[in-house]
């Protein structure tokens, strides 16, 4: 089975959310916080296993402009400077399904550090 392909892509800005609707029927609100948090640069998810970077801080980002990359991938360009993550349609999807156990994943990580959300 071929994989889901994105039909559309809305950036709302004013609520803070990619829409993004799927051709498997499935559609996702994505934060952009939780985007940011969760980019898949090198600079947020290292080079292996273990080398990741906690973002903090990042609950009033926004995404000032979404640039296609091919067929496969756009790239989020955040008010913050981030600019490296490739966010290809299934890791868009992935991110989408998994949205609430990667995001309680994230604040347990907060709270292991002693960070109250939202972090500043």
């Amino acid at each position: 089975m071929p994989s889901p392909h994105p039909l559309s892509l809305t950036l709302r800005t004013r609520s803070r959310v990619l829409a993004v609707s799927y051709s498997d029927g499935l559609q996702f609100e994505l934060p952009f916080e939780y985007l940011r948090v969760y980019s898949p640069s090198a600079e947020v998810r290292g080079h292996g296993p273990g080398q990741e970077t906690l973002q903090i801080g990042k609950h009033n980002v926004q995404i000032t402009k979404i640039e296609p990359v091919g067929r496969y991938a756009v790239r989020l360009i955040f008010d913050d400077g981030h600019d490296t993550g490739l966010y290809t349609w299934s890791y868009l999807h992935e991110l989408g399904c998994e949205r609430e156990k990667k995001w309680q994943h994230y604040l347990g990580r907060l709270a292991d550090l002693g960070i109250k959300y939202p972090a500043g």
